[in-house]
């Protein structure tokens, strides 16, 4: 491998997130793009986008239900018509009959309490996060209670690929 193809080349961690990230693009959430991909040995398993379920209307033909109500980014997310791009993978690796434990999770933002009670039992032990996301104690205390290990990659935006990693807890 030459020296300027070597350079250009992303690490792992930030080819799997810009997986995550591209992911996001199909998201058909009118407030929010949320991306994530499941991810072990190096391989990827599943991969989803926040949006309505499969063959149902999308919020973005629709409107939002969330706006109509007047709630807030981040709670009651029960009344949603769409499912978290976390959520969305897990589902896709189930019916697919993919084990995910034991997986790690690269999500563009960090999961709510309902999408990290899902990774805690699915065993994903490893997440790598773009943003904090909701402002969720909850969710935080619980994964830190079953020893998730969560990061987070700054990527950085110029030709020579770099990220750097900071653990969240």
């Amino acid at each position: 491998m030459n020296e300027k193809n070597h350079n250009s080349r992303p690490s792992w961690h930030e080819y799997f997130m810009r997986i995550a990230m591209l992911a996001a693009t199909r998201s058909t959430c009118r407030r929010r793009q949320v991306g994530a991909v499941i991810v072990k040995n190096k391989k990827v398993l599943a991969t989803g986008y926040n949006g309505s379920p499969a063959g149902l209307e999308h919020c973005l033909d629709i409107g939002c239900l969330r706006e109509k109500m007047g709630i807030p980014s981040g709670q009651r997310h029960e009344l949603c018509r769409a499912i978290h791009a976390e959520q969305n993978a897990i589902i896709q690796a189930a019916t697919s009959g993919i084990s995910i434990s034991g997986g790690i999770l690269y999500s563009t933002t960090f999961p709510c309490i309902l999408c990290a009670k899902m990774l805690i039992n699915s065993r994903v032990k490893e997440i790598y996060i773009l943003d904090d996301g909701y402002p969720d104690d909850l969710s935080r205390e619980m994964m830190e209670e079953a020893e998730v290990v969560i990061h987070r990659l700054r990527l950085e935006e110029h030709k020579e690929h770099k990220e750097k990693i900071e653990d969240v807890r």
